[in-house]
C-alpha cells in the first residue's frame, strides 16, 4: 500500500482512537472555550466547549509518519514546522484557560515564537535547496539568495495567522484545511514528490478524523495549539512543493479572513469607526447577515473547492 495511504489512514485512525479518550479528559481538566462576549450572540452557547483539541495533531502526525517510509530532511522540516507552530499555540491555549480568559499570550508574544520557528525552518529550507523562487506563469526559477529566508518566513507567518483566523465556525478550518491537503496530495502523486505525499495524506487523515468530533455542533476545538500547527503544515508543503505563489489561490479563504480582518480594521481607523463589514474575520460578517453556520461552512468548503481545481489545473495541465 502506498506511503500516502497508510499516512492517511493511519492519521484518520489516530483521531479517531484518540478523540473518546481526549474529550473527557478536557473536560474534566476543565479546559473549555472562552468566548468572546463582542461576538455573534449565538456563539455564547459555545462557552464550555472543550477547546486546545489540537492537542490530538500531536499524535495524528507522528502516526502518519510511522507508517510511511519515505521519510527524508525535508519531511522532517515540515513535521517541524507543523510541531514547532502546534507548540506555541498550546502555549497561548493554556496561558487563556489559566488565566479563564479569550487571551493568551500577547500579540508581541505569539509573532516572537511565529518568527523564531519560521527563521529556523526557513534557513534549513534554503541551506538544503537554496533560494530558488518557482515562477510559475514564467516557467523559470528567479534566485532570490539570502532573501529567500525572509521570503519563506512571511509565508509561514502569514499562513498560520490565516488559518487561525479561519478557526471560527464549526468545522470550518479543518473541512477547509481537509481540501487543501488532498489538492497537495494530488500534487506530490502528479510530481512523484512521494516525501511529501505522506506528509500531505497525513495532514488530510488529521483534518479529517477532527472533523468528526469538531463538525457542527462540535464536540471539541482545535484551539490555537491546531489552527496553527494546520497553518505550518500548508505553509511547508506550499514552501517544499515550491507553489507558494499560488497558494492564495488554493487557500482563497485564508486569503478572504485575513484581508477581511485588515480592511476592517483599516477602514474602521479611517472612518473613525465605521465598519466596512458587519464583523471581521469574514465568516461572522455573513453570520450576522442570516446565515446559518453550516451554510457558511458549506459555503466556504466550496469555494476552495473550486480553488483547488483551478490550483491544480494550473500546475497539471
Amino acid at each position: 500500500m502506498p506511503d500516502y495511504i497508510l499516512a492517511g489512514l493511519a492519521a484518520l485512525m489516530a483521531a479517531l482512537v484518540s478523540g473518546p479518550v481526549l474529550l473527557p479528559a478536557l473536560r474534566r481538566f476543565k479546559f473549555g472555550q472562552f468566548v468572546r462576549e463582542d461576538g455573534p450572540q449565538s456563539h455564547l452557547a459555545k462557552t464550555g466547549t472543550p477547546t486546545m483539541g489540537g492537542v490530538m495533531f500531536f499524535l495524528t502526525l507522528p502516526a502518519a509518519m510511522l507508517a510511511a517510509k519515505s521519510i527524508t530532511a525535508e519531511s522532517w522540516l515540515a513535521f517541524f514546522l507543523f510541531a514547532g507552530l502546534g507548540a506555541l499555540g498550546f502555549a497561548d491555549d493554556y496561558r487563556k484557560i489559566r488565566k479563564r480568559q479569550s487571551e493568551g499570550l500577547t500579540a508581541k508574544q505569539k509573532l516572537a515564537g511565529q518568527l523564531i520557528v519560521a527563521t529556523v525552518f526557513a534557513a534549513a529550507v534554503w541551506w538544503l535547496r537554496g533560494g530558488g523562487l518557482w515562477l510559475p506563469f514564467a516557467e523559470r526559477i528567479a534566485d532570490l539568495g539570502v532573501f529567500y529566508i525572509p521570503w519563506v518566513v512571511f509565508i509561514v507567518v502569514g499562513t498560520a495567522n490565516a488559518v487561525n483566523l479561519t478557526d471560527g465556525l464549526d468545522g470550518l478550518a479543518a473541512g477547509v484545511t481537509f481540501l487543501v491537503a488532498l489538492a497537495f496530495l494530488l500534487l506530490c502523486r502528479a510530481w512523484n514528490l512521494d516525501h511529501l505525499s505522506w506528509f500531505a495524506g497525513g495532514l488530510a487523515g488529521t483534518c479529517l478524523g477532527f472533523l468528526v468530533f469538531n463538525i457542527h455542533p462540535a464536540r471539541v476545538f482545535m484551539g490555537d495549539t491546531g489552527s496553527l500547527a494546520l497553518g505550518g503544515g500548508v505553509a511547508a508543503l506550499a514552501i517544499l512543493t515550491g507553489t507558494e505563489l499560488l497558494l492564495p489561490l488554493l487557500g482563497i479563504i485564508y486569503v478572504a479572513e485575513v484581508l477581511s480582518d485588515i480592511l476592517q480594521v483599516a477602514y474602521f481607523r479611517r472612518t473613525h469607526g465605521r465598519r466596512l463589514f458587519r464583523m471581521a474575520p469574514l465568516h461572522h460578517h455573513f453570520e450576522l447577515g442570516g446565515w446559518s453556520e453550516n451554510k457558511v461552512v458549506g459555503t466556504f468548503w466550496a469555494v476552495t473547492f473550486f480553488g483547488a481545481i483551478a490550483y491544480l489545473y494550473i500546475l497539471l495541465s
